[in-house]
This record gives C-alpha cells, sequence and structure tokens, in this order.
C-alpha cells in the first residue's frame, strides 16, 4: 500500500483493537513475515504497518550527531518521520480499514528505530505503548533530553542483547547503563516498564525480539 511515497506493509486483519507500527529498513523487510507470525501468537486483533525508510541513520534519529561506527553520521531527521506517521500514515490506514475510534496505537522497532519510538513518545502522547527492541539508548545527549522531556506512553517495552554492551566501541557501550537508567526512571514515574534480557549481541535474533515487544505491549490492559 502506497502512501505519501513510501511503499508500505500491511498485514492483520479488520475489527483491530491494536493498531502496530513500525519504521524499518530494507534490511529488515526481509524478515517480516516472520515477526508479523510471532506477533500474531497474541490473541488480539491488530494492524500492523511496516513503514520503511530511505535512509535509517537519518530519518530515525532525533537530532543530528558525528558517525559513532563507520562513515556515516546522523542527519537528524525524526521529526520529518513523526510526521509522516502523525498526519499521513494513521489517518490514511484509518480511512482504509474499519479501525474503531479508540484504537490502541503501538509504535515499536529495533535499534535505532526503537530508539525513534521512544523518542516520538517524549513529543506526542498519541502512542499508547512503545515497544523498543535494542534501542540505541546510547545516542549521544538522548538520556539528558528525556530527563527534560519525558517518555508519555504507559506501556514501555524496553529489551537488551546481554552482549550488546560488551563493546570496544565506547559510546555504544554505554547502552546497558543507560537502558538500566531508563527502565528504573520510567518505573518511578509510575509507568508500566519492563526490561528483558536477550542472549546474544546485536544482531541476533532482531524479528522475534521486535515481535515480543509488540506482543507484550498488546497484552497490556490500562
Amino acid at each position: 500500500m502506497q502512501i505519501g511515497n513510501t511503499p508500505c506493509r500491511i498485514y492483520g486483519g479488520a475489527n483491530a483493537e491494536y493498531l502496530l507500527l513500525q519504521m524499518t529498513g530494507e534490511h529488515e523487510l526481509q524478515s517480516m513475515e516472520y515477526e508479523v507470525a510471532a506477533i500474531a501468537q497474541s490473541s488480539r486483533n491488530f494492524l500492523f504497518a511496516a513503514l520503511p525508510v530511505e535512509s535509517w541513520n537519518d530519518a530515525l534519529s532525533p537530532w543530528k550527531a558525528p558517525a559513532v561506527w563507520g562513515k556515516q553520521g546522523f542527519g537528524g531527521k525524526a521529526g520529518d518521520t513523526l510526521r509522516f506517521l502523525t498526519e499521513q500514515v494513521i489517518s490514511t490506514l484509518e480511512q482504509q480499514f474499519p479501525l474503531p475510534e479508540n484504537v490502541k496505537i503501538i509504535l515499536g522497532g529495533y535499534s535505532l528505530a526503537g530508539l525513534f519510538a521512544l523518542w516520538a513518545s517524549t513529543q506526542t502522547d498519541l502512542f499508547y505503548g512503545i515497544a523498543a527492541a535494542s534501542p540505541s539508548v546510547w545516542f549521544p545527549g538522548w538520556m539528558e533530553f528525556e530527563q527534560q522531556h519525558p517518555i508519555q506512553a504507559q506501556h514501555v517495552y524496553l529489551s537488551l542483547g546481554d552482549r550488546e554492551e560488551r563493546t570496544k566501541n565506547t559510546i555504544m557501550a554505554a547502552v546497558g547503563d543507560n537502558i538500566r537508567t531508563l527502565h528504573s526512571r520510567l518505573t518511578e514515574r509510575g509507568a508500566d516498564c519492563t526490561l528483558e534480557w536477550n542472549s546474544g549481541g546485536h544482531f541476533k535474533d532482531a524479528d522475534l525480539r521486535t515481535a515480543r515487544a509488540f506482543r507484550w505491549a498488546m497484552e497490556k490492559q490500562a
């Protein structure tokens, strides 16, 4: 389904209680069927939209930052991506599918898309839940920003691979301490927040980890 200039993949059925949104890269679309099948193990009815971004590092980063690995830096265009979601994607899906007025919207993603989901929830109270699997909470300035602009979603899933913080990259090695701090911070504020540890590094079972994140957020009752 074409939304704006973006060819989106839509899964799920009618009468959905939950609208699941995930920003994806080309590298993730190959395993999207596995992820959706794993999400569907939940008994909840959902409509799932996989929304590819052209430039992963630019479209999903909340502000500009220099390269952390390799040569590509971060363009800081998350604001444009969030506007695309709120002004085009959600309204188009509500027009095309019989979604209830009070459909619960869950924004999720893996890695930098997980960080984008967390950041988006600092900008709007639109999201019922955030499904952030192995989110890039090492991103420069993120923890300070979230302290000043708190996440607004009441249901927040966080996860990390148990080997992710064991990296020689000093910036990315902060991911473990940062995610523990973020989990404590959200819990102290009264949010329904969990932190799940997975075995392995960052690139292991990304599709299944993301599916677990969405399933957890759907199983919550407000």
